[in-house]
């Protein structure tokens, strides 16, 4: 008998609406600060960097934002994203746990990304914008946007963490392909990455580095505008649609997940697949468990600190209430370049502060075993960043299976990792490295933070 593996649904049922959490929240975000006078800052602040249809996503307290019609028309490219039960992932962990994923690597760039990098696009197109400069981590980020941008007949600058530029040159070249030019970061062409170099001329770079660089060039040019691939709140908004599918999916499975699990880096990720799931908790009580699988080498929800804090290293976007592990922090060099952040999104500090969400750690060699038992088992190879939440899923299953308990476990397989075979290739031939991070390290980054604290 032929078992069922794939839910999928048509595109007539895909979602017309993203669903925007901060309606539901108990507790609303608390809000930026200009950081030179400590004071709240309303959205006026952002519009040097952002069009003002991003704006108002940012700070709205609506419940739905509807979808464009050219965006939902671009998204059919790749959705709805099929939904798979993880038969061979069962049967090779003998757990009585039933396992499903949603699967984004069908999208043009291989991950979820373009589904908040084809909406900036649009929005930016509608206000006349010529340039969009951002960073990347992995280039899950940078890819997409490329794509989008090229889409749209607007020219895309892309800062690329040093490390990942040249761990991951095909990532490279796929912006390229979509005409983006793209940078390695820490660079010359900035102050901010100048300033950087002059201290350390071999910096890895970092998340926080690339976007100071690419917040610089966006300031300081009125043609020019910046995108985000995570953190901010109009930015995980649009990866809903990811959970709000994989919803209507589950219910034609005849299921519900006990725990849903998605990686994380800034939130973008994690947001997309838990808040509708979450949306379910808050409107009806449900009592999923959302769980957020991070580096344990850059473990800003489980070992960072709530407070006031800068998105970037250099200090020029807003002070942020975030769960984070400093500006300055520099996260080890690991494959999993997506989320080597220092800080959590703010809606998302917020919820894990209130008990709302879980987060779990992950060292890289755990990760990448755990991948590898996937892509035996069910064929895909996993980006690095979807290993961490492979790593949760595996502990999870196999908690399930100690306590003689069915659970039913869903979570984000947010990319392949076809373009990551160097990650790979030394995981198993035993040269991936370890990177163990003290409890000295993290309290000398957090140290040197003179922002404001939160009571």
């Amino acid at each position: 008998m032929l078992e069922q593996r794939k839910v999928t649904l048509d595109e007539k049922e895909m979602p017309d609406k993203w669903y925007n959490i901060v309606a539901d929240m108990p507790n609303k975000p608390l809000p930026p600060l200009n950081p030179a006078t400590r004071e709240p800052i309303g959205p006026e602040a952002l519009a040097p960097l952002f069009p003002s249809e991003l704006i108002k996503q940012e700070v709205s307290t609506e419940k739905w934002i509807d979808i464009p019609d050219e965006v939902r028309n671009l998204y059919s490219i790749w959705r709805p994203t099929p939904l798979f039960r993880a038969r061979g992932l069962e049967k090779l962990l003998d757990t009585p746990a039933k396992i499903y994923y949603k699967y984004e690597g069908v999208s043009p760039s291989g991950s979820h990304k373009p589904n908040t990098a084809i909406a900036q696009a649009y929005y930016n197109k509608q206000e006349g914008v010529k340039r969009i400069t951002t960073e990347t981590g992995a280039g899950q980020w940078g890819s997409a946007l490329s794509f989008a941008c090229r889409h749209f007949g607007i020219e895309c600058e892309v800062y690329m963490v040093k490390i990942s530029y040249h761990q991951k040159p095909y990532r490279k070249l796929m912006m390229n392909t979509w005409g983006a030019n793209v940078v390695a970061s820490p660079s010359d062409k900035t102050q901010a990455g100048r300033d950087i170099l002059a201290k350390n001329p071999d910096s890895p770079g970092s998340l926080g580095i690339a976007i100071s660089e690419a917040v610089e060039l966006a300031a300081n040019d009125e043609h020019t505008k910046y995108a985000l691939g995570s953190v901010l709140n109009h930015v995980l908004t649009h990866q809903t649609i990811i959970g709000e599918e994989a919803i209507k999916q589950m219910e034609k499975a005849g299921d519900l997940p006990d725990i849903v699990v998605a990686p994380f880096g800034g939130g973008s990720n994690f947001a997309g697949l838990a808040f509708p799931f979450m949306r379910l908790n808050l409107e009806e009580g449900k009592k999923i468990r959302c769980i957020a699988s991070e580096p344990a080498s850059c473990p800003k929800l489980t070992k960072g600190v709530f407070r006031y804090d800068f998105g970037d290293s250099v200090g020029m976007t807003p002070l942020l209430p975030m769960y984070t592990l400093g500006h300055n922090f520099v996260p080890a060099p690991i494959h999993a370049g997506g989320l080597r952040y220092h800080g959590a999104g703010v809606i998302v500090s917020q919820l894990l502060k209130d008990k709302l969400m879980e987060a779990r750690s992950h060292h890289q060699l755990e990760c990448f075993e755990a991948g590898v038992k996937f892509a035996q088992a069910e064929g895909i190879i996993p980006a690095p960043e979807a290993n961490h939440a492979i790593a949760t899923v595996i502990a999870e299953a196999e908690k399930a299976k100690v306590e003689g308990k069915s659970k039913t476990i869903l979570f984000n397989l947010c990319g392949h990792g076809n373009f990551d075979m160097a990650a790979y290739e030394n995981y198993l031939s035993g040269r991936l490295i370890e990177h163990e991070l003290t409890d000295d390290e993290i309290q000398s980054s957090l140290s040197q933070l003179d922002t404001p604290t939160v009571d």
